[in-house]
């Protein structure tokens, strides 16, 4: 049984591990330099107190093929859904074959494992790799990039670590439940695409957020946390300050709510943008102050501070190993359901 499994697999495995070779051998050319590069850029950035501009430069430079290598890894468990999973049993059932398979000596029960075991894992080997291969690579660029791009940003944090190893594992067993269910190839594929997107949306959404209880503190204003400051001409006296989703001595933390407060801790505004009262004619916060500094100065001493709820950058192993831990959860109730089904309702 598993030799005729490797023979009918071992086409599309075969091609799918030359492309990971293909991929690590180029990753494995130039992540060398990329890492020597930020750790020159760091040197010099931090002698004369440039390093955001590094940051942005260097990021810059490299965001093609970080959001490429990014959609790769995302998009390899959805594949392994679609042309491995949702074939597997619905293609035996569209044909007939199964009322000769299952017929000889060799059990329904036998039969899934076998199906299920060696596709299953090489199809998690795969993505596992992959995810790996590519969090190494792009390790400074991770150090380097916005925050919607940062480590932990939802769509940057499924296509690293060890998290695609248990995308794959689901969708995998999602395809092959899909097919047993629907009997149909494309049907089985459609719904594949759907149920793993939904998933995929729901779980940053959703859960993600509340795999560990997030924190919530106030934080001085600054370069960090203020993405801009500008006059209110609606309302005369009024400072208008939009915020960025981070927060000052938490670099790479996923930040779930900011929003602005007063001194009494009462909410100005709403989904990071907030109005100040503050004379807007004269002092630091008028049109022809040198800079904004002096303004969010003063706008901090009149007791105004960012509040925001955030994940910091030291769960991400944590989280990768929670979410792997659900995943995995799901793919073995997902495979009971199919041997529950293949015994008792195909035929």
């Amino acid at each position: 049984m598993i030799w005729l499994t490797w023979r009918q697999f071992r086409g599309s495995a075969a091609t799918t591990a030359a492309l990971l070779v293909v991929l690590a051998v180029v990753l494995a050319l130039t992540g060398p330099r990329l890492a020597a590069d930020y750790s020159a850029g760091i040197a010099a950035c931090t002698q004369d107190g440039t390093c955001d501009r590094f940051y942005d430069r260097f990021f810059g430079g490299h965001e093609t093929p970080f959001v490429g290598l990014t959609l790769v890894v995302l998009l390899l468990p959805a594949l392994a859904g679609l042309f491995w999973g949702a074939p597997l049993i619905s293609r035996e059932l569209e044909a007939g074959t199964h009322l000769m398979v299952w017929n000889q000596s060799i059990t329904r029960s036998r039969w899934l494992a076998v199906k299920l075991g060696l596709m299953g894992l090489t199809a998690a080997t795969f993505a596992g790799l992959c995810g790996l291969m590519v969090t190494w690579w792009s390790d400074p660029l991770d150090k380097s990039a916005a925050e919607n791009l940062a480590l932990m940003a939802p769509l940057v944090f499924g296509a690293r670590g060890i998290a695609p190893m248990g995308y794959a594992a689901f969708t995998f067993v999602l395809g092959v439940t899909a097919g047993m269910l629907v009997r149909r190839t494309l049907p089985a594929m459609a719904l594949t695409l759907a149920v793993f997107a939904a998933f995929q949306l729901a779980m940053p959404l959703l859960v993600r957020p509340h795999l560990m209880p997030p924190i919530t503190s106030t934080f001085e204003l600054g370069k960090t946390n203020v993405d801009s400051i500008g006059i209110n001409r609606d309302q005369g006296g009024f400072v208008q300050i939009l915020l960025k989703s981070a927060v000052p001595g938490h670099g790479g933390a996923w930040v779930l709510s900011a929003d602005l407060v007063d001194a009494s801790g009462r909410t100005v505004g709403t989904g990071g943008e907030g109005a100040v009262r503050i004379s807007t004619t004269s002092g630091p916060c008028a049109p022809s102050a040198a800079g904004g500094d002096r303004c969010i100065a003063e706008i901090n001493r009149l007791g105004y501070r960012q509040q925001a709820t955030y994940q910091p950058l030291e769960r991400f192993w944590p989280f990768q190993w929670i979410e792997t831990g659900i995943y995995i959860l799901l793919t073995l109730g997902l495979s009971w359901l199919c041997f529950w089904w293949i015994r008792r309702r195909l035929s």
